[in-house]
């Protein structure tokens, strides 16, 4: 499966490896490059992001596997924005060590509900986590719905 990977706080640097790492990776969905034109702006790390946001990248040796980031939105309540991986390391464990690195520095932090919008091919990843469906808002493709999903920690 893996062997040393590491996970380490982005930053700055990072920002363009990461949007392409996240193109790529959205498209392995089955978007077509018209779809990830069209989520240009939704699918691109910026530098301001990085640094008002916390993003934790998983490496192995010199190769981004995938990272993860999370806005805080209110007082108690997180929003995981982004957890991506790199269609290389889909099924591997890399997303599991993700997550599970999420979740144990939100459980050490005063948070206490996770939110977040799920792609709907990913939410029984989330679900194998404790996630639930609160709910479903449409996205830009007809017939499409993204979950959204909650957690509470506390």
């Amino acid at each position: 499966m893996m062997n040393k990977e590491t996970i380490v706080e982005a930053d700055v640097n990072d920002a363009e490896e990461i949007t392409s790492l996240t193109k790529i990776s959205k498209a392995f969905w089955g978007y077509d490059d018209k779809q990830i034109k069209k989520w240009e702006k939704d699918l691109t790390m910026t530098k301001d992001y990085i640094i008002e946001n916390k993003v934790y990248k998983i490496t192995c040796g010199n190769d981004l596997k995938g990272y993860y980031s999370y806005i805080e939105k209110e007082d108690k309540v997180v929003e995981l924005d982004n957890i991506f991986l790199h269609p290389d390391s889909i099924g591997k464990g890399y997303g599991s060590v993700l997550m599970n690195d999420f979740l144990k520095k939100m459980k050490k932090s005063h948070f206490e509900k996770i939110q977040l919008y799920a792609e709907p091919k990913a939410e029984k990843f989330y679900i194998k986590f404790g996630f639930k469906t609160v709910s479903r808002i449409k996205s830009d493709i007809p017939n499409r719905f993204l979950p959204v999903m909650e957690l509470n920690i506390k």
